[in-house]
C-alpha cells in the first residue's frame, strides 16, 4: 500500500511540476486514500499537495477541505492561512476568511512581503463585503444558457460592425482534439463564436470551421479596430516541459480566420504572455505576464503595436497591479480599462475593476454587486459605447466551471453616430472624421467598413465635426446638446465630394425651358455653398447638361445659362467668382451609370452611357424617359486645391511654424492638426 502511495506521489509530482494540475490532483487524492491514518505527518503532507492543485484548478470546496486536513494533522506552512482566507472569501464565508487572514498577518515572516500585503487588503475586504453586497450598483446580470455548456465557457469577445458577433472559448465536447487537459480535465479550450440574425436574434454556438483552433488550448481572444485582426492565447501542449502560454494573431480573409501564428513580444521564453486586449485607438497590446520587472503574480503590460511588430514593452503599473494577480484585460470604447484582480479589495475570487485614465494617471473602480460576486468575475465585453454586454464568471459553480452572463448599467449615454461616404456614392471606410469641442476634446476617429462611426459626447459642449478621407473633398458639421435626462442618438451626415470626378448636384430644378432657378433649389444650393466655405483652397466647375431632344446649338445655351444662374447664386451668398467656372455642355456629355444608379434603375448597368444610340435601343417609353431625366442634371468637378495658398511670385502664404515638443510630450502626428 506505501509503494502505491509513493508510485502516486512521484507522478503527482511529475503533473505538477508540468502544470497538470488535474491530474495531479488525482495522484495525490490517490496517495493521500491510500497512507495510514496514524502516519498524520505523511497524510498532511499528501493532503497540502492535493490543496495546492484543487486551489490552482477552482475546485474550491475540495481545496478548503484539504487545507483543513493539512492544519489538522499539523503540516500546514506560512501561506496556509493565507490561501485558506482566499477560498473561503470564494464561498462567501467573509467571517471565517478574516479569522484567516489574521492568523496569516499574525505568522507571516519579513521575507513574506507580497503575501502579507495581500492578507491585510484580504482582512479589509472580508470586513467590509457584506456591506458592500448591499449597495445598489444599477448593474442587471443574467446568466446566458444559449451561450453556455456543461464544461467552461468564458471571456466573450463582441464583433463586427453591428456587434452581431460572440466570441468566446470553450472546453466543450466540439473542441477540437480527442485527449483531455492534463490541467483541468476537460477538453482543450477552443474559440467559438455565435452570430446574430437578421431580426437581431442570437443564434446557437458554432464551430470556427478554419485553421484558427488546434488540438492545443485557445482562447481569450481580443480584436483590431477593424476587425482584421485577432489576438489570442495559445498554449501548447509539450510532455516534457512546462508550458507558457503566448500571444498569436490570425487574420480575416472575406469571413474566415487563418491559422494562428505566434506574436514575439519578448525573448523571455519563460514566463506566460495571455489575455490580450487591444486599446480603442488600435495603438497599444495590453497584455497579461509574469515577466520579471512586475508588482508580483501576474501583473497587466502593454506593448506598442507597430506595422513593424511588437514596440516598447511596459509595465501598466500601480495603482492597476498588485503583488496579486491581474488578469482578463479588456476596453469599454470610451478607453475605460476593465480588468480582474485577486490582489484588490473585493468579494471574493476575482473582481473585476474598471481603471479610468485621467492626467495624473488611473482612477480606480469597484463596479459592485451583482457584476461582481464572491466567485471569479472576469472578461467583459462591450456593446459599442452602451455600459451592456457579456462577461464570464463562475459563481454558484461548484465544479469551478466559467458561464456567460449578460449585464447592464442602466446610465444617460448621448452620443453621436455618423456616416462618411462618397457624395452621389458609397460609404467610405478609409475616411476619418476630427472631433473637436471646446471643452478640450480633441479626437481623430476612423470609421467602420460601412462607413460609420460612433462617439460618445458630453452635454453642454460645442463640437465641430470634420469629416475626411484622401481624394475628396472635407465635410465639416457642427453639434451642441445642452441637457439629456435619457440616453440618445445624434445623427450627421458626411457626404464627400471628389476631388477627380463629377459630382452630381441632385434638387437643382429650373423653370420649363429656361434657365431661371426655382425656390425648390435652395437646400440644395445652400449646401454647395457650405461646402466650398469648408474647403476655401477649392476651385470648381459648375456644369449644366440637357437631354438630347432639341437642338445641339439650343441645347448648349440653355446649359451654359443654368449654368451661369447656379454661378450666380453662389456669387451672391458670398463665394469669390474666381473660384467659380460656369459651363453648359448642353448634350455634348451624356450621363455614365454609376453603381449606385444602376441599383436603382433595374434596366440599367454601370457603365452604360445614356447618348442617342443606347437610348434608342430602349423600346420601353418609360425607360427612354427615365434615360433623359437621368441627362438633365447640374454637376460640379473640382478644377485646383491650391486657391489662395501663393502670393503672385509663387510662394506658399502661410508657412507652417516648426512645432517644439519636450520629451514629456506626446510625438505629434501630422494629421492632427486639421483645426
Amino acid at each position: 500500500m506505501a509503494c502505491g502511495a509513493d508510485t502516486a506521489v512521484k507522478k503527482g509530482d511529475k503533473f505538477y511540476a508540468l502544470g497538470e494540475y488535474f491530474d495531479a490532483a488525482e495522484q495525490y487524492k490517490k496517495a493521500y486514500a491510500q497512507t495510514p491514518t496514524k502516519d498524520r505527518k505523511l497524510r498532511g503532507e499528501r493532503a497540502m499537495k492535493m490543496a495546492d492543485c484543487y486551489r490552482r484548478i477552482n475546485q474550491t470546496q475540495r481545496a478548503v477541505a484539504a487545507y483543513n486536513n493539512a492544519v489538522r494533522y499539523k503540516q500546514q506552512d506560512s501561506l496556509t492561512q493565507f490561501f485558506l482566507g482566499q477560498l473561503l472569501m470564494k464561498n462567501g464565508d467573509y467571517k471565517n476568511a478574516e479569522k484567516a487572514f489574521q492568523v496569516a498577518i499574525d505568522s507571516l515572516s519579513g521575507t513574506d512581503i507580497p503575501f502579507l500585503l495581500l492578507a491585510r487588503e484580504g482582512a479589509i475586504a472580508a470586513r467590509q463585503a457584506p456591506a458592500l453586497k448591499l449597495k445598489d450598483s444599477k448593474y442587471t446580470v443574467k446568466r446566458e444558457d444559449l451561450f453556455n455548456s456543461r464544461r467552461a465557457d468564458f471571456s466573450p469577445m463582441l464583433c463586427g460592425d453591428d456587434y452581431d458577433q460572440l466570441y468566446f472559448t470553450s472546453t466543450r465536447n466540439q473542441a477540437q482534439g480527442d485527449e483531455l487537459s492534463g490541467i483541468t480535465g476537460t477538453k482543450y479550450a477552443d474559440i467559438f463564436f455565435a452570430q446574430k440574425d437578421d431580426k437581431g436574434k442570437w443564434g446557437k454556438p458554432q464551430t470556427i470551421d478554419s485553421e484558427l483552433n488546434s488540438a492545443f488550448d485557445e482562447g481569450v481572444c481580443s480584436f483590431s479596430p477593424d476587425n482584421r485582426t485577432m489576438y489570442l492565447t495559445q498554449c501548447k501542449t509539450d510532455p516534457s516541459y512546462p508550458r507558457f502560454a503566448t500571444i498569436s494573431t490570425s487574420q480575416r480573409s472575406d469571413a474566415s480566420w487563418g491559422k494562428a501564428t505566434e506574436l514575439t513580444i519578448s525573448r523571455d521564453t519563460l514566463s506566460t504572455f495571455a489575455h490580450p486586449a487591444v486599446s480603442p485607438d488600435g495603438r497599444w497590446l495590453y497584455f497579461v505576464s509574469d515577466m520579471p520587472g512586475g508588482q508580483g503574480g501576474y501583473d497587466i503590460w502593454r506593448a506598442e503595436l507597430l506595422q513593424s511588430g511588437v514596440g516598447v514593452v511596459e509595465n501598466v503599473g500601480t495603482p492597476v497591479n498588485t503583488p496579486g494577480d491581474e488578469l482578463f484585460p479588456t476596453f469599454r470604447p470610451n478607453g475605460d480599462l476593465y480588468f480582474s484582480s485577486n490582489g484588490h479589495p473585493g468579494f471574493g475570487g476575482l473582481d473585476i475593476f474598471i481603471a479610468k485614465p485621467t492626467d495624473t494617471g488611473w482612477q480606480m473602480e469597484h463596479p459592485g454587486f451583482p457584476l461582481n460576486s464572491q466567485g471569479d468575475d472576469f472578461g467583459m465585453t462591450f456593446e459599442g459605447l452602451h455600459n451592456r454586454g457579456y462577461f464570464s464568471s463562475n459563481r454558484g459553480d461548484a465544479r469551478g466551471w466559467d458561464h456567460i452572463y449578460s449585464f447592464e448599467k442602466s446610465e444617460v449615454l448621448v452620443t453621436v453616430k455618423g456616416w462618411v461616404y462618397e457624395m452621389d456614392g458609397y460609404e467610405l471606410p478609409a475616411g476619418q472624421v476630427y472631433m473637436v469641442g471646446n471643452d478640450g476634446t480633441n479626437l481623430k476617429l476612423s470609421v467602420k467598413g460601412d462607413g460609420s462611426f460612433t462617439q460618445e459626447i458630453q452635454t453642454g459642449v460645442d463640437y465641430v465635426l470634420l469629416g475626411t478621407c484622401k481624394g475628396f473633398l472635407n465635410h465639416k458639421e457642427e453639434l451642441r446638446v445642452d441637457t439629456a435626462t435619457v440616453s440618445n442618438e445624434y445623427v450627421l451626415q458626411f457626404p464627400l465630394a471628389n476631388i477627380s470626378a463629377p459630382v452630381l448636384i441632385e434638387n437643382i430644378f429650373y423653370d420649363f425651358d429656361k434657365a431661371t432657378l426655382r425656390p425648390e433649389s435652395a437646400t440644395a444650393l445652400d449646401e454647395l455653398v457650405k461646402l466650398l466655405n469648408e474647403n476655401p483652397n477649392v476651385t470648381i466647375e459648375l456644369s449644366a447638361h440637357t437631354d438630347n431632344r432639341g437642338s445641339a446649338q439650343y441645347n448648349e445655351r440653355l446649359s451654359q445659362r443654368r449654368a451661369e444662374s447656379v454661378v450666380n447664386y453662389l456669387i451672391s451668398h458670398g463665394i469669390a467668382a474666381d473660384r467659380l467656372t460656369p459651363k453648359g455642355y448642353g448634350e455634348d456629355k451624356p450621363k455614365t451609370i454609376k453603381r449606385k444608379v444602376a441599383e436603382r434603375y433595374t434596366f440599367l448597368k454601370e457603365g452604360d452611357v445614356l447618348d442617342e444610340a443606347f437610348i434608342g435601343t430602349l423600346k420601353d417609353p418609360a425607360q427612354q424617359d427615365s434615360c433623359h431625366q437621368l441627362n438633365r442634371r447640374t454637376e460640379f468637378i473640382v478644377l485646383r486645391t491650391t486657391y489662395g495658398l501663393f502670393d503672385e511670385q509663387g510662394r506658399l502664404k502661410n508657412l507652417p511654424k516648426p512645432k517644439t515638443t519636450t520629451k514629456a510630450e506626446e510625438p505629434a502626428r501630422q494629421d492632427d492638426d486639421l483645426f
